[in-house]
């Protein structure tokens, strides 16, 4: 749970960045909107450092050292060194180190173990994550170009789009239906439209809420594109006032929760064995040999080493892991990936090749179009967000059909992005004598918005008969195993100049594009081997059940009983907990209705592991015990995850369950 306590000056900090005008800002800052060149950003870099929050900054050896010699029980053991220096040394006649010395061996020995291991382990884990490091799109010398976030500096141009993490604190410059995620810093569910002007004033700025033309450093593009300008890294941004304040970790699992129970409970006992040892025996032997010897009982039932041998373990089991194209980021999660008893898991790319490929584009009758394959590419060509496999497809499809010709004849009026609320996209694109609002996204969505048909030139108005039929198409598609995208689109917007999401209403529909996305062949028995080792698969998706169910009886999933997201919204937990007992496969999920159902089977007394590589992955990734995800994730799914799989297939991560049941065997 975020938690935000710091009071920090919103005024002082981006009251001027904030209230004035585009270009107004452009002048005071001398901001280049083409980008920095590279020798300003080496200057820059010299100048105040990476843009690292000193929270986040890697630890310097000293800190584990002190962190290794300063332990609980190391402590415990210092204080006892300290009162035998008094009795031993100080009262005695004739002064004794004995004692005294055995425990400094002792403390010594279990920090040195503890901090060789730590540090390396550490260092280790450093290195590996290097290989998934996060990066951003920028402009330098005016081309756009992928950067690691650590080397954003003041006034580079920042390219944000759906998933993208925002890397600095930014003020917009262009903004197209851009939403913000902004709950790891203010807790709030509902992303925030960023806009490119604010009517707000700086004395009324009361939260970060207020700035509307701003985005944070530690927050995520939901949905929208923008083109933006770095104002604050670092240390000064709003992120780093208030980093030590700010908690958006894990709750405890229930391996750490165990160790620091054990812990507590050996310390306690320690404390009361000490004085009753201590009583029992100073009415027979002198206080200081009383004392002794309930020194020495404790020493003895204090398990110095436990710390080391689990540290050791761990770090170990990461390096050995690793081999296996698993990255552990987080070391206690290991324990918790080979506890793991249900998996949950996306359909796409983990159950399938995650290679699509355009099978087929039909009208509204089933039949093959050429037009609908053509306003498929301009659709996917010129949307300038996140391009998923589906524009990957159409692109390349309209490419091996002589589309190119497309590209030069046509150009980009404006572009309404994909959200997942809406589920479809759109541009608008011009041949210069005529403007077109061409939409393509799930059929249901674009049925609500379309009034018209296109068949064959011809239109005319959509009939209980003919969406009936639209329907019963694509559903046999779905059947077939094939993903359904409908295209519809509009001509009669001369007189729009600025597009937005009400522009999507009374389109005319032309027909369907469907995908093909087979199972992979190692599917099947990797699940089948995850079931012999205890671990339960269930597929959480927002695609269709058709489909679903074609993909999911192929790999070996019980798909008797499949679910739908409209299905879990109006019930409590309980009737959510007693559908999970019996379904493996929920489909057409949100993704809150996704971490919803994870958050459910871990409060259930599961250890759920979640694998996902989308932006809407990111809430199920942080609620599982383990978060998994693959090196080619979308940034914000990289950052939430505990491990990270060099290839996207269930048989690594059998290989990593494996192994880490090997390292605690």
């Amino acid at each position: 749970m975020t938690n935000l306590k710091e009071d920090v000056n919103i005024e002082k900090l981006y009251g001027k960045q904030s209230s004035l005008s585009k270009e107004e800002f452009l002048k005071s800052f001398d901001i280049r909107e083409t980008g920095l060149s590279s020798q300003e950003v080496n200057n820059l870099i010299r100048q105040y450092g990476l843009n690292e929050v000193k929270q986040n900054k890697p630890k310097k050896w000293y800190n584990y050292f002190l962190e290794s010699l300063f332990s609980p029980f190391n402590s415990i053991l210092l204080g006892i060194a300290c009162i035998l220096f008094y009795t031993d040394v100080y009262l005695a006649e004739t002064p004794s180190y004995a004692n005294i010395i055995v425990i400094a061996i002792l403390v010594i020995s279990s920090t040195l173990l503890e901090f060789f291991e730590e540090y390396h382990s550490n260092k280790a884990a450093e290195k590996l994550k290097e290989l998934v490091a996060t990066t951003t799109t920028v402009l330098r010398d005016n081309q756009k170009v992928q950067i690691p976030i650590n080397q954003i500096v003041l006034g580079d141009i920042v390219i944000l789009s759906a998933g993208s993490l925002v890397p600095a604190d930014l003020r917009v410059l262009e903004a197209k239906d851009l939403y913000i995620g902004q709950s790891s810093l203010t807790g709030e569910s509902d992303a925030v439209k960023k806009v490119v002007n604010t009517d707000v004033k700086p004395e009324e700025l009361d939260s970060i809420s207020d700035l509307d033309n701003i985005c944070f450093m530690g927050t995520n593009v939901i949905s929208g594109s923008a083109k933006c300008v770095v104002i604050k890294t670092a240390d000064d941004t709003y992120f780093g006032k208030v980093a030590h304040t700010i908690s958006t970790s894990k709750p405890k699992s229930a391996f750490q929760s165990g160790i620091e129970n054990i812990s507590k409970l050996l310390i306690r006992f320690m404390l009361i064995l000490i004085p009753i040892v201590f009583i029992l025996n100073v009415a027979k032997h002198s206080t200081i040999t009383a004392f002794t010897f309930a020194v020495a009982i404790a020493i003895c039932i204090t398990p110095l080493l436990l710390p080391v041998i689990l540290s050791s373990s761990l770090s170990k089991g990461a390096v050995r892991m690793s081999k296996k194209k698993t990255i552990v980021k987080k070391i206690d999660a290991i324990q918790s990936f080979g506890a793991i008893n249900i998996l949950c898991t996306d359909k796409t790319g983990t159950l399938t090749e995650d290679k699509i490929v355009l099978e087929k584009y039909l009208d509204i009758k089933g039949e093959e179009d050429f037009r609908i394959l053509k306003h498929a590419f301009l659709n996917s060509y010129f949307q300038t967000g996140l391009r998923g496999n589906i524009d990957e497809a159409v692109v390349n499809r309209g490419l091996q059909n002589d589309m190119q010709q497309y590209v030069e004849k046509y150009k980009l009026v404006d572009e309404i992005p994909f959200d997942f609320s809406r589920r479809r996209l759109s541009v608008v694109v011009t041949d210069g004598n005529k403007k077109q609002l061409i939409t393509k996204g799930a059929v249901e969505e674009i049925l609500n918005i379309c009034t018209m048909v296109d068949y064959k030139g011809t239109t005319s108005p959509i009939t209980k008969e003919i969406k009936n039929n639209i329907i019963q198409i694509s559903k046999k598609m779905n059947k077939d195993g094939l993903r359904v995208i409908a295209v519809c689109q509009k001509n009669d917007i001369l007189d729009v100049t600025d597009f937005s999401v009400e522009d999507e209403k009374n389109m005319v529909l032309l027909g369907f594009i469907g995908f093909l996305d087979p199972p992979k062949e190692s599917a099947k028995s990797a699940i089948e081997k995850l079931n012999a080792a205890g671990i339960r698969v269930m597929v959480l998706t927002g695609d269709n059940l058709e489909i679903t169910k074609c993909i999911c009886k192929k790999v070996g999933i019980n798909s008797n009983t499949i679910v739908e997201g409209k299905e879990i919204e109006k019930l409590s937990d309980a009737g959510v907990l007693r559908l999970l007992k019996k379904c493996n496969i929920f489909v057409k999920l949100s993704p809150i209705q996704k971490a919803r159902i994870v958050r459910i089977l871990h409060e259930s007394n599961n250890i759920v592991g979640y694998m996902g590589d989308g932006i809407n992955d990111a809430p199920s990734l942080t609620n599982s015990d383990v978060g998994i995800s693959v090196d080619t994730a979308v940034d914000i799914a990289k950052e939430s995850a505990d491990i990270i799989l060099l290839e996207k297939d269930l048989h690594v991560l059998l290989d990593g369950v494996t192994e880490r049941k090997k390292n605690f065997c």
